[in-house]
């Protein structure tokens, strides 16, 4: 991270350092976008050299069950990345303490199993304390994250990082989804079953009328 206020790790630190000056609309929103464009290039400059962004999605593939783990704001990114991946994979399932337990996925963990965690700062503990479990029990983690140094690569097979600088008070989401869509695109164009899995899916759209026409 290249900005020293970028080090700052709660909201009210970062809304003190980035916008408690006041600016105008049209100011803030050119900073915002400049900060936005400068994240994405990096990110895709970092990930065109990242040989991790190629053995994450082989492993995802690869696996029989695949969970997906996201705690506070990660929760969107775990959800929008297992809605994206389940089009094209089978087994993909959402750690969402409610339909699926993580003390149910843990107490059986098998080595075929993959779980993909998102953990940006503040890091949430419960991702960090399952993704420990997960590799303990012989499970495959692989982390997306915004730093190599962050808790829970300590405990994955492969660490995707992206960088979340931004203007704002939130770190930025935006690198994030690009990721996201980058991971589930490679996966699912290396499945096998991808195609018939898409076609039987788009077959029981039309059966349960899903979508407005």
């Amino acid at each position: 991270m290249t900005e020293a206020n970028e080090t700052l790790a709660s909201p009210e630190d970062r809304y003190a350092a980035r916008l408690q000056k006041r600016s105008s609309a049209s100011v803030l929103r050119a900073r915002i976008v400049d900060s936005e464009k400068k994240n994405l290039a990096e990110t895709f400059a970092h990930l065109g050299e990242d040989d991790a962004l190629v053995r994450a999605p082989a492993r995802i593939v690869a696996a029989r069950r695949r969970y997906v783990l996201g705690a506070g704001k990660s929760f969107a990114y775990a959800t929008l990345f297992a809605w994206d991946l389940s089009a094209g994979l089978s087994q993909v399932l959402l750690i969402d303490e409610a339909a699926v337990r993580s003390i149910d996925v843990l107490s059986d963990v098998r080595p075929t199993d993959v779980l993909v965690v998102f953990s940006f700062r503040r890091y949430q503990r419960q991702s960090v304390l399952v993704a420990e479990r997960f590799a303990a029990a012989g499970g495959t983690v692989i982390a997306i994250t915004d730093s190599p140094d962050a808790p829970v690569a300590a405990f994955a097979t492969e660490t995707v990082t992206v960088p979340t600088r931004s203007a704002s008070s939130a770190d930025s989401p935006t690198a994030v989804a690009a990721v996201i869509h980058l991971v589930s695109t490679l996966s699912i164009a290396s499945a096998k079953g991808a195609r018939r899995r898409f076609a039987e899916r788009e077959q029981l759209n039309q059966i349960l009328n899903s979508y407005v026409e």
